[in-house]
């Protein structure tokens, strides 16, 4: 057995099953692929997965708890040399992030940018998905943490750190009925509008149903999509009221006016979630320190130890006054 053989049995889990797939991520050629798969199975003396004819159709009982294990193994190999790039102070390496779009577009720029000042030999790769998504990408290991946002309790996948709160806002044309008026919008009045939101709207739990049921309305969804600046180009094509986060809202937008949903809709919070008992690379943490400055580098490594005790992270800020204070500094 060897780590090349459970690195492309993870991959074949991975990729759904898909030979081709899983070759192509793992660098190699499908009959190698195939090949070490084989010896694998020969040596365990059972096989991993389910055939149906020349695919792969289903991960075997057996094959579950050997994929369980083999992805422990390779957390700690991968742990192992995080150990040993820190102790030779070595800044080359990989960021990989998953996380939505809204977050890879307007909140996580500064802090990359900052980090490659810092150690530009390390080249970041975002990967952007949906929710659900992004932590099953850190759950499978293919990235070294998840950006993810939440309007409840903080994900129950990994590790997760709070980085900053943020509100909804109601983005319409700049000549719509409710930018003119001197009130902010009700729920009763967006009630009987169009709206264009994220795609998590749909879900039945989602935030944004939930407050319309509490007040026995009903939404009526228009459109929705997984990007901000489509949810915003939809609003200007006259297809209805949009619901976005409010630091989607860019000075560019002059056409478009944000209007304040606080008191309509919960706060949000931002999340950066991490693998537990995973050793980080240095270029990490500060990648951390440079996203969420008030948490303290110390916490965060003691936070990711085997049975570490809940950590109380201190006060949150509001991306308006990431906002207010990125603008002070500029001045």
């Amino acid at each position: 057995m060897t780590l090349t053989q459970l690195r492309y049995l993870v991959a074949i889990a991975d990729s759904g099953l898909n030979i081709t797939l899983a070759a192509t991520r793992v660098h190699a050629t499908q009959p190698g692929l195939s090949k070490q798969l084989r010896q694998l199975e020969d040596e365990l003396g059972f096989q991993l997965f389910v055939r149906k004819g020349k695919s792969l159709d289903a991960v075997t009982h057996a094959g579950r708890h050997v994929l369980e294990r083999a992805r422990t193994v390779l957390a700690e190999v991968a742990n192992i040399r995080s150990v040993a790039a820190n102790l030779r102070n070595d800044a080359r390496g990989e960021l990989r992030i998953a996380t939505t779009h809204t977050q890879a577009r307007f909140a996580l720029p500064a802090a990359i940018g900052a980090l490659n000042q810092s150690y530009p030999q390390v080249s970041v790769h975002l990967q952007p998905g949906r929710d659900g998504e992004v932590l099953a990408q850190l759950e499978a290991g293919r990235v070294d943490l998840a950006v993810i946002s939440s309007t409840g309790a903080p994900p129950t996948a990994g590790i997760a750190l709070p980085a900053y709160r943020w509100h909804r806002v109601i983005v319409t044309p700049q000549g719509h009925p409710l930018a003119a008026s001197t009130q902010p919008p009700s729920l009763n009045e967006l009630a009987k509008l169009p709206l264009i939101s994220y795609e998590s709207s749909l879900k039945a739990d989602s935030s944004l149903r939930r407050v319309f049921e509490a007040a026995d309305l009903r939404p009526h969804i228009a459109m929705t999509a997984g990007d901000a600046d489509l949810i915003k180009t939809y609003v200007r094509a006259g297809l209805g009221v949009g619901v976005l986060a409010e630091m989607a809202m860019l000075d560019e937008d002059t056409d478009l006016r944000a209007l304040p949903a606080d008191h309509l809709f919960p706060l949000c919070t931002t999340w950066i979630v991490l693998r537990r008992e995973s050793v980080l690379r240095e270029y990490v943490l500060e990648f951390i320190a440079q996203f969420a400055p008030h948490l303290n580098r110390r916490d965060v490594v003691r936070a990711l130890a085997v049975d570490a005790a809940p950590t109380d992270w201190p006060a949150v800020p509001h991306w308006r006054e990431r906002l207010s204070a990125a603008l002070s500094d500029a001045a």
